[in-house]
């Protein structure tokens, strides 16, 4: 299972102030020195965090599986098809929401994002949708060509521990689902060191993307100890 390290709150955390500190490209290099498999930027349409350069940098300069997660928008198509990072996650968003919340509804998408699929699929990028873990989702994301899901786990990792049980099993009836459709399989959001384990656990999930807890945790371990330490939590389980 690989580790993707979101590093939107590093730039988050930059944009606060103003100025060039910290620096998101420098956070992807430590975590890529500390163990991480892989880097995950959200480009969002208003720019909240990740800018565009902030993304051709990492893109040109940082060596990284890098997973741009993006709206299905003829704007982000382009700068994904003109760098051609090796992932892009498909992601709902919305303008007044303060982190994405739930999978994108691949049922209801008109043509945009079958078009958006066709096209990053075109340009040799390795395409998946971030969708909850309903079979219906995941049949359609298989229909429309996406090789991979990202199954959305807010719900599971926000949940108490005592209700996480029937929303686990939901997890990993669409892990089941998704290998049988014959796409790779993801997971993420919210997930903690808690949480991580019962997901590294389900052998269809081939990469995890772990950001906000992740950066969070940083400021009182260390960005490197904290991907060690998800590492080992990882590693222990698979």
């Amino acid at each position: 299972m690989r580790l993707s390290v979101n590093i939107d709150h590093v730039a988050t955390l930059r944009n606060a102030r103003g100025g060039d500190f910290p620096c998101p490209v420098a956070a992807a290099r430590t975590a890529m020195e500390a163990g991480a498999d892989g880097i995950t930027m959200h480009l969002r349409e208003d720019r909240r965090h990740i800018r565009d350069r902030d993304l051709e940098r990492v893109a040109a300069e940082v060596e990284t599986r890098l997973n741009l997660e993006m709206a299905a928008t003829g704007e982000m198509v382009g700068i994904a098809t003109r760098l051609r990072p090796p992932a892009c996650c498909l992601v709902p968003e919305k303008r007044q929401e303060l982190t994405t919340e739930g999978g994108l509804d691949v049922l209801g998408a008109g043509p945009g994002l079958a078009e958006a699929v066709r096209r990053l699929a075109g340009a040799g990028i390795e395409v998946s949708i971030f969708i909850e873990p309903d079979p219906r989702q995941i049949e359609a994301a298989a229909r429309l060509g996406a090789q991979a899901i990202e199954l959305h786990t807010g719900a599971y990792a926000d949940a108490p521990e005592a209700a996480r049980g029937p929303l686990l099993a939901r997890l990993q009836a669409g892990a089941a689902a998704a290998a049988a459709a014959g796409l790779l399989c993801h997971a993420g959001h919210g997930l903690t060191y808690e949480t991580v384990g019962a997901i590294a656990r389900m052998p269809q999930v081939s990469e995890v993307s772990i950001g906000h807890f992740l950066i969070g945790q940083s400021v009182f371990e260390g960005l490197p100890a904290v991907v060690r330490r998800f590492k080992a939590l990882i590693a222990a389980e698979r």
